[in-house]
Parts: C-alpha cells; sequence; structure tokens
C-alpha cells in the first residue's frame, strides 16, 4: 500500500505543475518595452543630477534629454501595443486538450504498471540471487523422476525396421549371455539410445564403466552423463547426471564434453559467472566439429558480459588432429603429399596438447601418426613423455606401447624448411565447422577473428597472436589485411629478435611475407 500513495503522491504534484503552467494568463508576464521605459526614466534623472553638479553642459544636458525622452515614448507605444495582444489566457480548447492528455498519460502509466509490473517484488541484491540459485539447485528433480516425466511426453517409442528390431534382440541375449564383453556392452549402450530407448542405454553404459573399473576413462563417464542427460529430457541436468560429468572431470580437466554440459547446467540455475569459466574451458579444448561448439559461440559473448568480463575474446577452437580414417586414407597418397598432409596435422595436435595437454587418445594418436611420416625420434620422445604420464594406468601403458610400435614410414623431406605451426585456423578448422551452414560459419570465424585483430590493434599481444591473426586473416581471404597486421606486428616485435623470427617463418607460411 505504501507503494501505491507514494506513486498517487508523486503523480498529484506532477500534474499540478503541469496545470499551473496551462491555466497560467498569458498577459501575467511584463513586456519587454515597460522594462525600457522605467530603464529610460532613470537615465533622465541621472541626466538632470549630473546638470545640476556641474558635469554636464546645460547644452549637452538639453540635447540628451531630448534623445532619452524619444525613446521613452517610442517605448511607451510599444509597450501599449503589447498589453493589447497579450491580453486574456490561452485558448480554453488547447487548454482543454493538453489537459486530457496529462490525464490519458498519468492512467496509462498505472494501467500499464498493473498489466507489466510487480509492485510486490522485493529488491534483490546479489546474496538473494545467489541464494535464489541455490535453491534452484538443490530442488532440481532425481534422473528417476525426471524420466518419469520424459517418457510421458515422448509417448511410445519410435518404430524400428523388423530387421533391425531382430539384430537389437540378438545383440540384448549376446551381452546377456556373456556380461563381461566390453565390446558387447560398448555397442549395446550407443544402440540402445539410438532406437529410443533411453533408460536401458544409459544403464549399459553404466554397467560398462562397472566392468573396466579404475581403467573407465574421462569419455566413459562423459558418453555416460550425456544419455542420462537425453534421458531426463526437458533440458535437465539431474544430480545424477552431474555427478557423471563431475567425474568425468576429476579424471580429466580438459573433458570438453563435461565442461559443456556442466557450464549449460550453471547457465540453467541461474550462475552466468561459473557457467561462462566451464564454457570458456569447453572452448578451449574443442574441435571446431564438436557440436557443442555453435551453441557456445552463440552465447559465449553474452555469458561473458554478465560474469563481468567486458573485454573477452572468444579463442579459436583447434583441430583434434589426424582420425584414424585421415591416417588410412594417407597409406595411399603420394608420399609426399602423404608427408604433407599428415604433417599438418600432426602439428596441429602437438601444439594443442603443449598447451593444454591431452587425453590418451591424443597421446595415442599423436605418436602413430609421428611414426607414419618417419619422424622416429620425435614419436619415441614422446612416448617416453606419456609412459611417465600413465605410469600407473595399465590398459593407457598398453595403447602407448600399440602407438610406439607403429610401422615407420619413409620420412620425406619438406621442398621447405617446415616454419613454425601457424597459430590459429587454417584452412582445415574452416572447414571442419561441417554442422554450421556457410552463412553462420563464415560469420562465427570472422567475428572471432575480428574481435582479436581489435584486441591486438588496441593492446598489441604476443608473438603467437600477432601470428594467429596473420594466419586467420590470410586462411579467409583477407591478405591485405593480413599483410597490415604483418607490418604492425614488425614494429611491436621490434626489439625481440627471436619473436621476429617466429614472426617471419610464420607469415611466410601464411604466404603473406614480402
Amino acid at each position: 500500500m505504501l507503494f501505491w500513495i507514494i506513486c498517487a503522491t508523486l503523480v498529484a504534484a506532477i500534474a499540478f505543475a503541469l496545470a499551473i503552467t496551462l491555466l497560467r494568463p498569458r498577459g501575467a508576464e511584463v513586456p519587454a518595452a515597460v522594462q525600457d521605459m522605467q530603464v529610460y526614466r532613470t537615465q533622465l534623472a541621472e541626466v538632470e543630477k549630473d546638470r545640476a553638479r556641474g558635469v554636464l553642459a546645460p547644452e549637452e544636458a538639453n540635447r540628451l534629454k531630448i534623445e532619452i525622452s524619444r525613446r521613452l515614448l517610442e517605448a511607451d507605444r510599444a509597450a501599449q501595443a503589447a498589453m493589447v495582444q497579450a491580453g486574456g489566457q490561452a485558448p480554453r480548447g488547447l487548454t482543454v486538450a493538453m489537459a486530457g492528455i496529462v490525464v490519458a498519460a498519468l492512467a496509462g502509466t498505472f494501467f500499464l504498471y498493473d498489466w507489466l509490473g510487480a509492485n510486490g517484488m522485493p529488491d534483490e541484491p546479489m546474496a538473494k540471487r545467489i541464494a535464489a540459485a541455490n535453491d534452484s539447485y538443490t530442488s532440481r528433480p532425481s534422473q528417476e523422476e525426471a524420466e518419469k516425466v520424459a517418457l510421458a511426453e515422448r509417448g511410445p517409442m519410435p518404430e524400428v525396421p523388423q530387421e533391425f528390431q531382430e539384430l537389437m534382440e540378438r545383440l540384448r541375449k549376446a551381452v546377456q549371455d556373456r556380461p563381461n564383453d566390453i565390446r558387447g556392452l560398448d555397442l549395446l549402450a550407443v544402440n540402445e539410445m539410438q532406437v529410443g530407448n533411453y533408460h536401458a542405454g544409459w544403464e549399459a553404459q553404466r554397467r560398462l564403466i562397472a566392468l573396466k573399473g579404475d581403467s573407465a576413462t574421462a569419455e566413459d563417464y562423459a558418453r555416460l552423463g550425456e544419455f542420462m542427460f537425453i534421458a531426463a529430457g526437458q533440458g535437465i541436468i539431474t544430480p545424477e547426471t552431474e555427478a557423471a560429468f563431475a567425474t568425468a572431470l576429476d579424471k580429466d580437466r580438459t573433458n570438453a564434453r563435461a565442461l559443456f554440459y556442466l557450464g549449460l547446467m550453471m547457465g540453467q540455475n541461474q550462475r552466468p559467472d561459473r557457467a561462462f569459466r566451464l564454457w570458456d574451458a569447453a572452448l578451449r579444448v574443442s574441435a571446431p566439429e564438436d557440436p557443442w561448439v555453435p551453441l557456445i559461440m552463440q552465447n559465449i559473448d553474452a555469458l561473458a558480459w554478465l560474469a563481468g568480463e567486458d573485454d573477452y575474446t572468444a579463442p579459436m577452437p583447434v583441430p583434434r588432429g589426424p582420425t584414424a580414417e585421415d591416417l588410412a586414407a594417407a597409406q595411399d597418397m603420394p608420399p609426399a603429399e602423404r608427408a604433407q598432409m599428415v604433417r599438418g596435422m600432426v602439428e596441429a595436435l602437438n601444439a594443442r596438447m603443449a598447451n593444454e595437454g591431452g587425453t590418451i587418445d591424443d597421446w595415442e594418436k599423436l605418436i602413430s601418426s609421428l611414426r607414419i611420416i618417419g619422424e622416429a625420434e620425435r614419436a619415441e620422445a614422446i612416448a617416453g613423455e606419456a609412459r611417465e604420464k600413465f605410469v600407473n594406468r595399465t590398459e593407457d601403458l598398453a595403447r602407448i606401447e600399440a602407438a610406439a610400435a607403429t610401422p615407420l614410414g619413409e620420412k620425406v623431406e619438406d621442398p621447405a624448411p617446415a616454419a613454425p605451426m601457424m597459430p590459429g585456423p587454417s584452412a582445415e578448422q574452416v572447414q571442419a565447422a561441417g554442422e554450421m551452414s556457410a552463412e553462420d560459419r563464415q560469420a562465427m570465424i570472422e567475428g572471432m577473428v575480428e574481435r582479436l585483430v581489435t584486441r591486438l590493434n588496441e593492446e598489441g599481444g604476443s608473438v603467437e597472436e600477432w601470428t594467429r591473426a596473420i594466419g586467420a586473416l590470410s586462411t579467409i581471404g583477407k591478405t591485405d589485411e593480413a599483410k597490415e597486421m604483418l607490418a604492425k606486428a614488425r614494429a611491436a616485435l621490434a626489439e625481440d629478435a627471436q619473436a621476429l623470427a617466429a614472426l617471419e617463418a610464420a607469415a611466410k607460411s601464411a604466404g603473406v611475407s614480402e
């Protein structure tokens, strides 16, 4: 009630002030000519005083009095005319119309607030908002409760071809007969999800993890969390789902899948500050083709602003490195072309692992790829690092040894000395955002490049950032801008000979060196 009393008092005060303005007689104002007449009378009195004191000669005093009197008469005539024209008040119709507009505006304000406003809503300082976020977080439904609601909304499972149904029955029976078959459980979990039997899918994945025991990987747990998320429906990340993702991050803090889903959960529970940190970390370890990258890129700037990061530049997704299919396809290529293709992918993977670490899959892939292109010494050195990293994980060590035993390919030298790997988006990266439309993909890439270029122009940066910007501009066809950035980078790094050498090599690799 106090709120409405205050509002009514303010509205009444404003209305009164407007009414006074509208209803005041226009003739109440003193014309300028009347004020002039007062001035001229004062001047006449002053002239008479000066003549009496002998300051002015009688002739000069008479001349001034005549001139001032003439002006006084003209001012009097002007004042008489002004008083005639200004007599009365403002037109009554206009006054009534303006009063009606004021009343309508004030009444409309009340009705609009009553419709859209929330006068009973208390102030929400940060402490209360965090408390509300915690309440939202702790009141989430359990996995069982969420699945019941989702199952009712989805209705019956979709029909699948009879042939596929028969295959699924055979797979289920095979797993039942051989419950310790890891490969069978893996296939069962994936295929149950594909046919829409989501609960059975994540249950099979959980059995697979239990069977693997300590050798279960971060990706195993991340996949379990994703399957449970799908089963819960409605975009809900239940406490059980969160636990699966948390375990994945305990095993590998760079697991992009787990980082993405936990960031999504924080965003759903009004904690954009935490969501931003998780999504930023996910973006730094994701490949362009990862399905969550477009969603992160569409929302990361808004999250950064909500988190208080006013000067944020989203990092470029990095390539994962050569897949098994890439390596198999490389075997059928001429040696020189095979070495060139694989070396580019290998160096990209090596650069990412050097900056951010990697999973057992990344280590295995890097070692085997180096041996395929004949880099035996580098492969052995990296295998030695991997043996130390995974010393207590028997299954992972076996994978490292298998990768180190990959048949050694013929080492083919490049026709020109290899320049340092150009950081930033390569042609492969640009092409890898396959799930996005051409327009969205181009807009995403150009937006990231533009933010990096703007920051470097305003604040400068490291040699890695300069080379990343030059390489990115060259990759998206902006060669002239890449050359301009090269000139600015040379000026900025002029006193660092080592950085200049790296810059020139990178510029040559990007095709923008003069």
